[in-house]
């Protein structure tokens, strides 16, 4: 039965009810409309969103700097093992740190699991620790079915001519395990690190893995 996110549960309370209902999908197709398949080395759509604070955000608004895209459901057990771990986090700190933009865009439509208000979107990354530039909502699923975003997490890099440099997994470790983050090679950072050295990405494209986005 389709229902509407629950953000104030218990941390216990959504491990029992995702485990339930998730199981690990690797760059498994989403229901609806067909999503775009988005080549390496071209340029990356726009597109303009509002975030958790009421602001709309553009991703022309950041043109000349390095883009991280990261498709994200609260309740998704592969996106927590990143959040809970604190590997998204660093991985977003090292990012900005160098001057990078990072981006978290939620798909969820309204009645899915993972869906938001804007303001239940603002009380969750209030109490996040997150270093992102801004928490997008998409409920149309529209920006998410134009990049063909699959899973949650699903990552996107555009470099700072606004081309797509890397689609893919967060890392090459497709599990829900913490365990193995640390063996881990982190895809976006390696991106990050190519870009900054003025290199080609040296794995572009890889197969993002996690739950299913809960397009309408």
């Amino acid at each position: 039965m389709r229902r509407r996110s629950k953000v104030g549960l218990a941390a216990a309370g959504l491990a029992a009810a995702s485990a339930l209902s998730y199981a690990l999908v690797a760059g498994g197709p989403a229901a609806g409309p067909a999503l775009a398949e988005l080549p390496i080395g071209k340029a990356a759509p726009n597109f303009r969103l509002g975030d958790a604070n009421g602001r709309v955000v553009g991703l022309s608004d950041f043109r000349g700097k390095t883009v991280v895209l990261e498709w994200s459901n609260p309740e998704c057990p592969s996106v927590r093992k990143h959040y809970e771990s604190g590997n998204m986090q660093k991985t977003q700190a090292a990012a900005v740190a160098a001057g990078m933009v990072w981006l978290t865009i939620n798909s969820g439509a309204e009645g899915e699991q993972g869906y938001m208000t804007p303001a239940e979107a603002k009380a969750f990354t209030t109490g996040q620790q997150s270093r992102r530039t801004a928490y997008l909502l998409d409920p149309e699923g529209v920006v998410g079915r134009n990049y063909g975003a699959k899973t949650t997490p699903h990552m996107y890099v555009i470099s700072s001519s606004g081309t797509l440099v890397y689609n893919g997994g967060i890392d090459d470790k497709p599990t829900q395990d913490k365990a193995d983050i640390a063996g881990a090679r982190n895809h976006v950072l390696a991106a990050l690190s190519d870009l900054k050295a003025g290199k080609p990405v040296s794995v572009p494209t890889s197969r993002p893995y996690g739950c299913s986005v809960k397009y309408g």
